[in-house]
């Protein structure tokens, strides 16, 4: 096999451990493609992505193209001659792109595929209150999120994990698991298996800010699950008076822990350490939010000098 010259393609700050352990053991990573600069903050701030910063750091060319598709795009990304390409967390690559490289491109998803194809795979499988997660690397074919897996590694999510605390582990293990792919490539073993087809498959569709509601009327394991699989982005939230709440963290209470007469959604608090909501099934406590126009605090401090 011919040297491997990688292109390396993802935005967020989850990609870019993958992309530095494939610096730090020497691999050639001829080129980089993110997204192009964002307006961010108050003064609308270009701001480059966490991806191109890395790379700038280490002196790599850095592509931003607005169209994947565009003749000019194609041709400076045939320039580079690259024979493999790798994914992390980056946007849906037309045919033309994927297919490029005489390897191929692979993918380093946030789950254990086929479960959680999709683009929020970390947030749906704790929503669901699932005990276990992962990732897996594999290459990429027309449909999205189904190509032949390469490797996966299992983590577990644990009972008071939320996005946050998962994504963190699921980066860095991420990150290993790219690293032992692209060594399998470069000795020629690596396995390529088909994903199981006929059973039964979760999804993880982007997530919204109308998906972010919490409705009350589920049972408060369900809605604890909600909060963590939200927390602490894009965090789920509830309105009260005209105004929205965000919810970071709450806690199941015993179902005689409130006024058993009141209706899902109320409301019990002493305005001074607690702060209650009526769910289908029992009582929730809300242990850390942020109310409109407020930052992020525990419920005891807001209410040091608030009352709701």
């Amino acid at each position: 096999m011919n040297p491997l010259r990688i292109i390396f393609m993802g935005t967020p700050e989850f990609a870019v451990p993958s992309l530095e352990i494939l610096i730090e053991n020497k691999f050639q990573v001829v080129a980089v493609i993110t997204a192009p600069d964002k307006p961010q903050g108050r003064g609308q701030k270009l701001t480059a992505s966490p991806v191109k910063e890395c790379a700038l750091k280490y002196n790599i060319p850095v592509l931003q193209p607005t169209n994947l598709k565009s003749p000019e795009f194609l041709e400076e990304l045939k320039s580079y001659q690259a024979n493999l390409q790798i994914v992390v967390a980056f946007r849906m690559l037309p045919e033309v792109v994927w297919a490029m490289p005489a390897i191929g491109t692979f993918n380093l998803h946030g789950s254990l595929l086929p479960q959680y194809r999709g683009a929020a795979p970390i947030n749906w499988a704790i929503i669901n209150g699932e005990k276990e997660t992962g990732v897996t690397t594999f290459f990429l074919k027309h449909e999205i999120d189904t190509g032949s897996i390469i490797f996966q590694d299992k983590e577990p999510i644990h009972e008071n994990d939320d996005v946050g605390t998962v994504y963190e582990r699921l980066m860095n293990k991420g990150a290993q698991l790219v690293l032992k792919t692209v060594r399998a490539i470069e000795d020629e073993n690596y396995p390529s298996t088909s994903q199981p087809n006929g059973i039964e498959i979760k999804h993880a569709p982007k997530i919204f800010k109308e998906t972010c509601e919490i409705n009350w009327n589920q049972p408060s394991e369900q809605v604890r699950n909600f909060v963590r699989g939200l927390s602490p982005y894009p965090a789920a939230w509830s309105s009260l008076n005209g105004k929205v709440y965000k919810i970071f963290r709450v806690a199941n209470l015993p179902s005689n822990a409130g006024n058993p007469t009141q209706s899902t959604g109320s409301l019990q608090t002493d305005n001074n350490t607690y702060l209650y909501i009526k769910t289908g099934d029992g009582w929730i406590s809300i242990e850390e939010f942020q109310p409109e126009g407020k930052k992020r605090m525990a419920v005891k401090d807001f209410f040091r000098g608030n009352k709701i």
